[in-house]
């Protein structure tokens, strides 16, 4: 019985989940530059949901920026942020922010904040996206452009999806008013 449970111990420790971790920090402890200059403190968005999403122009997700505006229209009055961080981590990115910016409000008429250009993967990832891998886990970690990283209202991550869950998927959206 004892080797049984020693087993089941040793199986647990490999198969926690993001409930356990252990955050030294929260989202609220961090800051971003955003497309025009500016310093997006995340201590601005205490209480509030945050999705941050790695995005890019030249991308074959780049259409899930309709669904994404769609997202923050519904339920930015109940307190959701999106928050797009345009990348080049997956070399689909244009090459500055000017450019960026007008893609978006020509093509999509993006009004939810958008960061500066910003590495999401690796050693020079912004600190946010180290930050989410460290309490998460490789989930946490973009495998490529349009994937979610869902933030609660405790400035923790809730849970990831991949670029392929589409914004307004059920899955996401029902995630997302169960944090609201």
């Amino acid at each position: 019985m004892r080797k049984v449970i020693f087993l089941l111990s040793i199986i647990m420790f490999f198969f926690k989940n993001s409930a356990t971790a252990n955050y030294e920090k929260k989202i609220y402890d961090f800051s971003i530059e955003s497309i025009t200059g500016e310093i997006i403190n995340f201590k601005d968005y205490e209480n509030k949901v945050i999705l941050v999403v790695n995005t890019a122009s030249y991308c074959g997700f780049t259409k899930q920026y309709d669904d994404l505006q769609k997202l923050w229209d519904i339920y930015k009055e109940k307190g959701l942020i999106v928050l797009g961080v345009p990348s080049n981590s997956f070399n689909q990115e244009k090459n500055n922010n000017e450019d960026i910016k007008e893609f978006c409000e020509v093509n999509f008429n993006i009004n939810f904040p958008l960061t500066t250009i910003t590495e999401v993967k690796g050693k020079n990832a912004h600190e946010i996206f180290k930050w989410a891998k460290e309490n998460h886990g490789k989930s946490a970690v973009p495998k490529w452009n349009f994937h979610k990283i869902l933030i609660n209202k405790s400035g923790k991550v809730e849970d990831t999806f991949s670029s392929f869950t589409e914004p307004l998927s059920k899955k996401l959206v029902n995630k997302i008013e169960e944090v609201l």
